[in-house]
């Protein structure tokens, strides 16, 4: 099951309100910038008043009383500088919500990038990169308007109109009354959109993940795909996800037009009531006894502030999509932090020169009655007991879903056992300084040779990285490269065998100086020729006395080994024995 599969299942479960509280909840140390930003934003709002007063009482002063320039320029000014205000608090709301958003978004990346790696390649194992990819990149991007824009924009949208209502009541009520009878449309419009378009951003942002990991299928696959003649089969299937998400995407864009054009129906019917209330009260067309009458100063001052207090209505309602795109973003994202991860070792700082002091020994492993049960009814490992000594090499040995593998990943804490207790040197596992690990599929990064040997240690001289390369058997082709440790490697190692790539991690395990190293299978899948000089290599590489378990069915590695242990359906299935 993929992570679109298991975040679009697990959503379900997810309400809108539960995604809307998690994200209230993630403003964190940034709450002062958003709190400030809406200050800013609430200040050059009420100021409109004032601006709307001014332009009101100059115009009143040229129609009525035919005063000169002169006589206004002290209006002027103060006009000028009400708008020049108005202008800077909305720029400085702007940026305080945009850095708000940035540092929320970030803080969220690292906390999700930081649980991946707590998670582990285990329990990650059934989640597809490119999902994993949108979770970091898309869908964290879509919760960026929500803090910029639309969480500012709920407070200013009952701030400013209340200010505004409050002013026109002031100088005629039959006004605000009208104000305030169709200001409650806009919300319940708002409301009513808002079911549909969160269900719809939902299906959007699975709809991302699914693409992400379909293209990067087929990318990845594109020999396969070559050599087997099925380009344009892969090319529509592309296509036909890509156009999946350009419908998904039309509607979220339908629906935000939809909603913003009803809103501005609404506005624009509040201003017209607003203006031919005013209109007919100056005509004197309206002469009702209980209706107030309004001057002219009066009528132009709430004509002006009407359509200021329908524009934060407007801009909340433009803002709302994004509360869509956040909460669809949201319902996927916290399935996947709500993952439980294996239990938290304490935190450790690599310690090369206690690393190598132990190396020098081995490690002493202890299990006790160790089960692991992957939620499924039959256990992976069942009550495993064992005692290895420092220095001691073992070989695990058994049919393919014994649990070779489960022991391992135990050990190097990828998994957490169910029951029963791990020690390594009679304390808990410390995988940053006490675990070499090399697996089936070595990954190699983008960089150079020497940069992809010195993961074990990135502080290493040259000196200790050409000789755990040596030791490794990575000079015996590094030498025939152009650059030596210094060639450059392609995305995913491109331009090493499976043997190199071997090599490379053994390499890596060398420099790092661990105490204990735990192979998975690292001869599979490779020919007898480069089989061999992987195991040359291995031999090579662990004659500094670290402890060594390795999951093989190679009979060479049982012969290097001490001990061949079997396991079967999760247990030790036989005696340990002992090799001369």
């Amino acid at each position: 099951m993929t992570l679109t599969q298991q975040s679009t299942e697990k959503s379900h479960q997810i309400t809108p309100g539960d995604a809307q509280r998690w994200l209230a909840a993630q403003t964190g140390a940034e709450s002062r910038l958003l709190q400030s930003a809406v200050f800013a934003g609430a200040v050059g709002g009420w100021l409109v008043i004032a601006q709307a007063g001014l332009i009101a009482w100059i115009l009143t002063q040229i129609l009525l009383h035919s005063a000169p320039a002169s006589a206004l320029l002290g209006a002027f000014v103060s006009l000028a500088a009400v708008m020049l205000l108005r202008v800077t608090l909305g720029w400085v709301r702007e940026v305080l919500g945009q850095r708000a958003a940035l540092g929320i978004q970030g803080r969220l990346r690292q906390e999700l990038f930081a649980h991946l790696g707590a998670l582990g390649p285990v329990r990650l194992a059934d989640y597809h990169s490119g999902s994993l990819s949108a979770a970091l990149v898309e869908q964290i991007e879509a919760l960026g308007g929500y803090y910029q824009r639309y969480l500012p924009q709920v407070k200013l949208a009952l701030l400013i109109p209340v200010g505004i209502l409050l002013a026109a009541a002031w100088l005629h009520w039959l006004s605000a009354l009208i104000l305030l009878l169709i200001a409650p449309l806009i919300p319940l419009a708002l409301a009513l959109f808002g079911m549909g378009a969160a269900r719809i951003s939902r299906r959007q942002q699975a709809t991302v993940a699914r693409l992400g990991g379909h293209f990067l299928d087929r990318l990845q696959g594109l020999v396969t795909l070559r050599l087997l003649n099925a380009q344009g089969a892969a090319a529509r299937a592309v296509y036909a996800a890509a156009d999946g998400y350009r419908q998904s995407s039309m509607k979220v864009l339908r629906v935000a037009f939809l909603s913003s054009a009803a809103l501005e129906l609404v506005s624009a019917a509040g201003i017209a009531l607003v203006a031919i209330l005013i209109g007919f009260t100056l005509m004197g067309w309206i002469d009702w006894a209980w209706a107030p009458e309004i001057s002219l100063f009066a009528g132009l001052f709430v004509l002006l502030m009407t359509p200021e207090f329908f524009a934060p209505l407007r801009q909340w309602a433009q803002s709302y999509h994004d509360r869509a795109n956040a909460i669809g973003a949201a319902q996927n994202l916290i399935p996947l932090l709500h993952r439980e991860a294996p239990k938290a070792a304490p935190v450790h700082t690599r310690n090369f020169s206690a690393a190598k002091r132990e190396s020098q020994t081995g490690a002493e492993v202890q299990l006790d009655d160790v089960s692991v049960h992957y939620g499924r009814g039959q256990p992976a490992l069942h009550e495993v007991s064992l005692s290895i000594k420092p220095g001691e090499k073992i070989a695990l040995v058994g049919p393919s879903g014994s649990g070779k593998s489960t022991l391992l990943h135990v050990l190097a804490g990828f998994i957490q056992a169910d029951s029963g207790s791990v020690h390594i040197n009679g304390a808990d596992p410390d995988p940053i300084n006490q675990i070499a690990w090399v697996g089936q599929r070595p990954h190699a990064f983008s960089g150079t040779l020497a940069d992809n040997i010195r993961l074990g240690n990135p502080d290493a001289d040259t000196g200790s990285l050409e000789h755990a390369a040596t030791q490794a058997g990575v000079m015996k082709f590094a030498r025939a490269l152009p650059a030596g440790l210094d060639t450059p490697l392609g995305e995913r190692g491109h331009g090493l065998s499976g043997g190199q790539a071997q090599r490379l991690a053994l390499a890596r395990a060398v420099l790092k100086k661990a105490p204990l190293w735990l192979l998975d299978e690292p001869t599979a899948g490779l020919d007898p020729d480069t089989e061999a000089q992987v195991l040359d290599a291995l031999e090579q590489s662990v004659r500094a006395g670290a402890t060594v378990l390795i999951a093989s069915h190679h009979p060479r590695v049982m012969a290097f080994a001490d001990r061949v242990i079997h396991l079967s359906d999760g247990r030790v299935s036989a005696p340990e024995a002992a090799l001369p």
